[in-house]
């Protein structure tokens, strides 16, 4: 079969939550980009739901958040957590200084649905679905393209600048040699679905037990569940039944003890193996990695989907321009990495430190656990809580959308 070719300024690999922004943001501002999504539709089960208001403030930027804010979601204002047989209210969202002041919840498809159509409406902007980057395109030491497996046969795209938005599993940093280093997670999570009836709380509630975890997100008619579980506890679990885990869950949130019957079999429960890891240098000469392609991150806070929105909104503030004119050069891509580096270095510092201080003390344990003291301080002292809802709403050095509105439109 003929191997079709493309020619383009850029070619952005994944079709997630950066690769998507960071696609509509250059179609936007003129510059011809090529997405890459290596399924056939955005569908998939447990994928962050959580957008928080950084990511709501870029919309609002790019003048949609009304149209944004019409898909179906659940606004999260405040934060509760049960330790041992404590609940503390910790995060309190109504003071932050966005224009929304509440976490969206919202299915990853919609949200992704919702930047393809608004990217589609560039000419610029070319989308293919159920196509995956599988090799670098390489001349005299530079990226010069990616060939993608795709429906067609082998797809060539050749592009001034190759960007990896392909995930914590990324074939685009491994094809161009990145190093990373693995920070370590005390424990992964198994995700599921239960029923929601009217009367049940509608706040997100944590509940930090002996050896167990459990988080629940309200999802309108139903609970996304995730219990949190010991590094590669999960054989252990299987092992021990299904009956089992249904009573543990229940015995963690006794109002949906009515309901567990729903899960019935471990293929209701999906595994998330929880890595955080970051890579040592983001780009090689006509290539860069942002998201999850650059720096994995723990599920804590559910920032992963908004740390890959504000890499993408960097990432196009600083390459729009040299994009269109065909300038791009390494000084450029150190600079998207110096850029980004500090927030996602601090916020993963943030995360492993709960990880190592609260959540694998916990779930080592055999004795209640007791509230950490920061908590109970959040607890007793309402405005304490806007300190972190400010870290969780708009993260460390939030990004605002600089690139201008020139795109032609189809």
């Amino acid at each position: 079969m003929t191997e079709l070719t493309i020619e383009t300024r850029c070619c952005i690999a994944g079709g997630g939550p950066a690769g998507m922004m960071l696609g509509f943001l250059l179609a936007r501002a003129g510059v011809d980009v090529v997405v890459l999504e290596k399924h056939a539709d955005f569908f998939r089960d447990f994928r962050g739901d959580t957008v928080h208001p950084s990511t709501l403030e870029n919309m609002y930027e790019l003048g949609l958040l009304d149209e944004f804010l019409k898909v179906p979601h659940q606004k999260l204002e405040r934060l509760s957590m049960q330790v041992g047989a404590k609940k503390l209210s910790i995060i309190d969202l109504t003071h932050l200084p966005s224009h929304c002041k509440f976490i969206a919840l919202m299915p990853q498809w919609d949200f992704l649905n919702f930047l393809a159509a608004h990217g589609k409406s560039y000419k610029t902007f070319d989308l293919h679905m159920n196509t995956e980057a599988i090799e670098l395109i390489e001349e005299n030491g530079r990226v010069a393209g990616v060939r993608a497996k795709s429906p067609e046969g082998t797809l060539s795209i050749r592009a001034d600048l190759v960007v990896g938005c392909d995930g914590r599993h990324s074939t685009v940093r491994a094809k161009a040699g990145l190093q990373s280093d693995d920070y370590g997670a005390p424990m992964d999570v198994l995700w599921f679905r239960l029923t929601r009836k009217a009367g049940d709380d509608v706040e997100a509630f944590g509940h930090l037990e002996a050896g167990r975890m459990m988080v629940m997100l309200n999802r309108g008619d139903y609970w996304q569940c995730a219990y949190v579980i010991p590094k590669g506890g999960i054989d252990r679990i299987k092992a021990q039944g299904l009956d089992a885990f249904r009573q543990r869950v229940a015995a963690m949130t006794p109002a949906v003890a009515d309901r567990i019957g729903e899960l019935k079999s471990f293929d209701d429960v999906k595994l998330l193996t929880v890595t955080v890891d970051r890579l040592r240098q983001w780009w090689r000469p006509g290539l860069i990695c942002i998201g999850d392609s650059a720096h994995a991150m723990s599920p804590i806070g559910g920032v992963g989907i908004n740390l890959a929105v504000q890499d993408a909104v960097a990432a196009a503030n600083r390459l729009a321009a040299p994009l269109k004119a065909r300038t791009v050069s390494n000084e450029d891509l150190a600079a998207v990495e110096q850029r980004r580096t500090f927030p996602v270095r601090a916020t993963q510092w943030l995360q492993l430190t709960m990880q190592k201080q609260i959540i694998a003390p916990a779930l080592a344990g055999t004795a209640q656990p007791k509230p950490p003291l920061l908590f109970k301080a959040f607890n007793a002292f309402p405005f304490l809580r806007r300190i972190p809802a400010r870290m969780l709403g708009l993260g460390i050095r939030p990004e605002h959308v600089q690139t201008p509105d020139v795109g032609v439109a189809r």
